[in-house]
C-alpha cells in the first residue's frame, strides 16, 4: 500500500520529521485499493472498519487522525461524530492533505486537515476524545514513536481514548503476507510504550491473515488516557 516514499527533512510545504513520509496523492489511494482488492481480499477496509468500531465514537467527540495519510479514516470518524463534533487529520505530506481535502470536499464533509507531524502536535492540552493512528507507528524509529504517544497523550482529555492499529512485524508473519514489502510492529513493543506513555487500560486484538491472502496481519491497541 505504498505509492512512494522517503524520510522527509524539509521538503517544501512539508513538515520535517525522522518518521517516513508517505506520498502520491489519488495514486496512493488507486494503488491502496488495488493492493486491499487483488492481494489483502479486503482487508485493508476491513481493519479500517474495526478501527473506527473500537473508538466508540459518538456524535458531538472530538477526534484526531495522526498520520491520517489521504483522509479515508477520519471521513469516516466525521460521519459517526455528527455535526456537533470535529475531526482532525494531520499528516507531514502536503500532497496527501490536499488529497484528503479533495475528498473531504467531495463528500461535502467537515474536517481540518493540515499538514503536521506527530512529535509536535500543534493542538492544545486536552482537546480531544479519541486519537487515531493506522498503519503508520512502523514508519516512526523507537524514539520517536515514544515522543508521538508522549503528544498523543497531552493532546487527549482524562479519559480519552487512543487507537493505534498497525501491521504485524515482519518476523512475526506467514504465508504469502511473509513477501508484503511494508514494515510492521511488535505488538508488545507498541503496548509497552504506550503504558510508557500513560495509557489504561489496555486491550488488544489480532486480525490474521485470510487463506490465500497476501494481508500481513495486523494488531490493533484500545487504551484510556489514566
Amino acid at each position: 500500500m505504498h505509492s512512494s516514499a522517503r524520510h522527509s527533512h524539509g521538503a517544501a510545504n512539508e513538515a520535517p520529521t525522522k518518521g517516513l513520509t508517505m506520498r502520491g496523492g489519488w495514486r496512493y489511494d488507486l494503488h491502496g485499493w488495488f493492493i486491499d482488492t487483488f492481494r489483502f481480499r479486503g482487508q485493508g477496509r476491513e481493519l479500517r472498519r474495526r478501527t473506527a468500531m473500537l473508538a466508540q465514537l459518538r456524535s458531538g467527540e472530538q477526534v484526531l487522525d495522526v498520520g491520517c495519510g489521504t483522509g479515508t479514516l477520519a471521513l469516516e470518524a466525521r460521519k459517526r461524530v455528527g455535526n456537533a463534533g470535529r475531526v482532525c487529520g494531520i499528516d507531514p505530506s502536503s500532497e496527501q492533505i490536499a488529497r484528503a481535502r479533495a475528498k473531504a470536499n467531495r463528500h461535502h464533509l467537515s474536517v481540518e486537515f493540515q499538514v503536521g507531524v506527530i512529535e509536535q502536535l500543534d493542538f492544545p492540552d486536552q482537546t480531544f476524545d479519541v486519537v487515531l493512528s493506522t498503519l503508520m507507528m512502523h514508519h516512526l524509529p523507537t524514539p520517536l514513536k515514544r515522543q508521538g504517544l508522549s503528544e498523543i497523550a497531552r493532546v487527549l482529555k482524562p479519559g480519552g481514548r487512543l487507537i493505534i492499529a498497525d501491521f504485524t512485524h515482519k518476523k512475526q508473519r506467514q504465508g504469502q503476507g511473509a513477501r508484503f514489502h511494508a514494515g510492521g510492529s511488535d505488538l508488545q513493543d507498541l503496548v509497552n510504550m504506550v503504558t510508557e506513555a500513560g495509557f489504561a487500560p489496555i486491550e488488544t486484538e489480532e486480525m490474521p491473515p485470510l487463506r490465500f491472502s497476501a494481508f500481513p496481519g495486523a494488531a490493533l491497541i484500545r487504551a484510556r488516557k489514566s
